[in-house]
């Protein structure tokens, strides 16, 4: 009906391309405007104006040799001022972007190695983005971003590429793991020889005890019960511990201690044995 009656209706964010027996005429923006097509106008087309997205995905090699695929993101929009030159300029925007894209990421990538690849992204999507808006700029069209969105090697690649990840990481677990077990050897073994330290002092100190308390013991005894020799007192409390000794052993009832022939009467030859080999001292001295 609209067009019967000579007007036409423009959407938002769209522009509509006015010829007049075939030639251009001029750009309408959005709205309704007049359309007499008896004298030869029309509408060649419409052109949107908003932002447009195409994801690129291209196939290349590296400097060390591993194909990769590289996908790039480019936002790019018709821009109003020059709707004529998008219009009739360009058949295929999509296509003429992709032969741009392939271009630059072929001429880039090949330059690096793959780790370099991930580590420089952002310069490729720049340099993609700067040869893009020097080309499409002149067909009327801004490219507002460019993003490289993903980098993906061969499967192979990628299965390599976690292995060797995955083997430094346990390196570095075992490196770990074995600072900290010299750590702890080191630490037991300082707190063994503390330990051995003060059971040697704790030792000499309860033999000290032993000879002082003996000492006391016969000088006690001689004094108060008259007619006693030092050699008589000794002799009493080595029988004294011998027994109690005994007890001790029969108190414990997982004792691996094993019992030879003997008889009290042993004491009196340890007794001996101590008493020579002090007067061998003695002696020596």
């Amino acid at each position: 009906m609209g067009n019967l009656l000579g007007c036409v209706k423009v959407d938002q964010s769209t522009v509509a391309i006015k010829e007049r027996f075939g030639k251009f005429n001029e750009v309408l923006e959005p709205g309704c405007h007049c359309m007499p097509w008896f004298l030869g106008s029309q509408v060649a087309g419409h052109l949107t104006l908003r932002l447009q997205q195409l994801d690129v995905r291209c196939e290349t090699k590296t400097k060390d040799n591993v194909f990769v695929n590289v996908v790039a993101s480019v936002q790019y929009r018709a821009l109003a001022g020059n709707a004529s030159d998008a219009f009739y300029k360009l058949s295929n925007t999509r296509s003429q972007i992709q032969a741009y894209v392939f271009d630059v990421i072929r001429a880039s990538v090949p330059k690096l190695i793959l780790d370099d690849v991930f580590e420089q992204k952002n310069e490729i999507a720049r340099a993609v983005e700067e040869e893009l808006e020097k080309a499409m700029s002149a067909y009327g069209y801004e490219i507002v971003q460019t993003l490289i969105v993903d980098i993906e090697p061969d499967e192979h690649v990628k299965r390599a590429m976690n292995e060797i990840n995955a083997a430094a990481r346990m390196r570095l677990a075992a490196n770990e793991k074995a600072e900290a077990e010299k750590i702890i050897q080191i630490k037991r073994a300082e707190g063994e020889a503390e330990a051995k330290y003060l059971s040697g002092l704790g030792i000499a100190r309860q033999r000290q005890a032993i000879v002082d308390g003996l000492r006391d013991s016969v000088l006690g005894f001689s004094d108060n019960v008259p007619g006693t020799s030092a050699k008589d007192v000794l002799d009493m409390v080595l029988i004294t511990q011998y027994f109690d000794t005994l007890k001790e052993i029969g108190a414990t009832s997982k004792s691996s201690a094993v019992f030879i022939p003997h008889g009290p009467g042993a004491v009196k030859d340890i007794a001996t044995q101590i008493r020579d080999g002090l007067l061998q001292a003695s002696s020596s001295h």
